[in-house]
């Protein structure tokens, strides 16, 4: 396994380097197929197996993330883009593509949401996000889940 990101509080580790792609619209693509490729631009290339170790709790959790896995990337409203930056960025790609697959398999992690949340901004800290937009994106997730997603 590789080691991605330690912190205080979670250990990230995968084993091999996460490749993400961008998913184009083709003219030969149905209706359906450009509105999930619009929805969901984002895929993981590869299966990617991913191990997090929660300090908090003592806890390892092990579970992969499927080749052909389609996400949306960092959820940032466009208001937003010239302080925090846009969906596009790719600091942000590895550290979405673990954090929507956590709050799509909730059971990934023992339907902890504080983890998912914890995961994503130790991933995003890994990919040098400063500590204001770290903050910013880290509770404007956590009370998107709380208040929107019943999580």
């Amino acid at each position: 396994m590789i080691h991605w990101y330690t912190n205080d509080k979670v250990a990230v580790f995968f084993d091999k380097i996460p490749q993400v792609g961008v998913r184009y619209s083709t003219p030969s693509m149905s209706k359906e197929e450009k509105k999930s490729v619009e929805k969901f631009p984002f895929i993981c290339r590869q299966d990617l197996k991913v191990c997090i170790k929660d300090f908090r709790k003592n806890k390892e959790y092990n579970f992969t993330i499927p080749k052909g896995y389609c996400y949306d990337g960092a959820s940032i409203p466009r208001f937003f883009w010239r302080v925090i930056g846009s969906k596009t960025d790719n600091r942000f790609l590895v550290p979405a593509l673990v954090h929507d697959i956590l709050c799509e398999y909730h059971g990934y992690i023992n339907n902890d949401r504080g983890l998912s949340t914890e995961v994503f901004n130790a991933l995003l800290e890994g990919s040098g996000i400063n500590p204001f937009k770290r903050f910013c994106m880290k509770n404007s997730v956590a009370c998107f889940q709380t208040l929107m997603c019943g999580w």
